[in-house]
């Protein structure tokens, strides 16, 4: 790799790291802006979606723009875009405004986080690759567990302080950016790399949807429903039902995001090899579906605290191995595998947080009582994967 490639991938993870530590900044916050602007959690909870919902749909359009213009535009636009959205929440006080930021930030999600990856993938060769996503993969979960604590302090400040600060992140990664990228790979379309493009034809689809995928796909849908339903409400639930404190909220983040960077860096492959993908796929769900009936019936922070990190840490296991069991099917449709997957969770992200957030606003118990039962019935969704795997031809089963 030359020196002009290491110095761009560097500032790749610069940027992607500020830009997550801008977005994590404002998620302690949360419960209390609803409160400031007396405004309910189905209006919260649609924030959130219209964010997921821009990003869905956003993706693949930016993703054939930045393979014809080159990735430095759109990352810079991006980059930019994020920017324009927390200042313009900061400076917002009507709801229409609050959701209109939401749209753009996640226009500028769909804009930095895929094409950041293209860009690195460009610039590595198969080998360095792995290696090089790894460190992006990094910088992502770096930014998310420093975020929240610095979010919770800069809020005594004021509840729009981390608004303004993460758009002042974004003018400096702009500038980074811009400034420190190499002229010459500026100026580079994706030309010189090995594009790999999925089309989701009906051949495609016929040669991948045996009854193991359409079981895991099923599985995928309605775990990612009840995962979004959980998370989009979780810092308004804990401050409403169990008034959790601004530093009560970050902490449980700081901790959560120290412990799931240890699991997901040190214990994966271990866990991965004692109990198999599916297994502990099954695992992750009974084990965050009881600690939500914990929560429920919770009568100190201290229990909400234990049973929220095994929840959370639960979640941050499940996700990367639903994505490795994946690759036990249809080696050749890999793109296509993992574009389905994307796109059944990202319609979880969007249905989720509008879902709890109206169910809380007629009871705060309600949604979690909804989401126990989703992840309980995902655990048993499993064996009918596991089931289905043993009678696939060409797909072995972990278990």
């Amino acid at each position: 790799m030359s020196k002009a490639a290491k110095r761009a991938i560097f500032i790749l993870i610069i940027a992607n790291f500020i830009i997550c530590l801008g977005m994590s900044l404002v998620i302690p916050v949360e419960p209390f802006i609803k409160n400031e602007y007396h405004l309910t959690t189905a209006q919260m909870g649609t924030m959130t979606s219209l964010y997921a919902l821009a990003q869905f749909i956003g993706s693949p359009i930016v993703g054939r723009v930045s393979d014809k213009v080159g990735r430095a535009p759109i990352l810079a636009g991006g980059l930019i875009l994020y920017s324009v959205s927390e200042v313009m929440f900061a400076a917002s006080n009507a709801l229409l405004l609050f959701d209109v930021s939401r749209l753009i930030g996640g226009i500028s999600a769909a804009m930095v986080v895929p094409t950041s990856m293209a860009m690195a993938a460009d610039l590595s060769s198969s080998e360095q690759r792995a290696k090089v996503i790894g460190l992006l993969s990094a910088a992502f979960s770096g930014g998310l567990i420093i975020g929240p604590g610095i979010g919770g302090a800069l809020a005594k400040f004021g509840y729009k302080t981390p608004f303004w600060f993460a758009g002042a992140l974004g003018i400096i990664a702009v500038i980074f950016f811009v400034v420190g990228l190499p002229k010459h790979i500026k100026q580079t379309g994706s030309s010189n790399a090995v594009m790999e493009e999925v089309h989701i034809t009906e051949k495609g689809l016929k040669s991948i949807l045996n009854g193991a995928m359409v079981a895991l796909f099923a599985m995928i849908l309605i775990s990612s429903f009840g995962l979004q339903g959980f998370e989009s409400i979780y810092t308004i639930y804990v401050n409403q039902v169990f008034h959790f404190t601004l530093d009560n909220i970050a902490i449980v983040l700081i901790i959560n995001g120290m412990i799931s960077l240890v699991l997901q860096v040190v214990f994966f492959d271990w866990l991965v090899r004692m109990r198999g993908e599916l297994g502990l796929i099954r695992d992750c769900f009974i084990l965050s579906s009881i600690c939500i009936v914990w929560i429920l019936f919770a009568h100190t922070k201290i229990e909400v605290i234990i049973a929220t990190l095994v929840v959370f840490c639960a979640f941050d296991v499940l996700r990367p191995a639903i994505t490795t069991l994946l690759t036990r099917f249809g080696k050749n449709n890999q793109g296509l595998i993992n574009g389905l997957n994307m796109s059944l969770t990202s319609v979880g992200n969007i249905i989720g947080p509008i879902f709890s957030g109206i169910l809380m606003d007629i009871n705060p118990h309600y949604p979690y009582s909804i989401v126990a039962i989703i992840l309980l019935f995902s655990a048993f969704i499993t064996f009918v994967v596991r089931y289905e795997m043993r009678h696939t031809k060409g797909v072995k089963s972990d278990e």
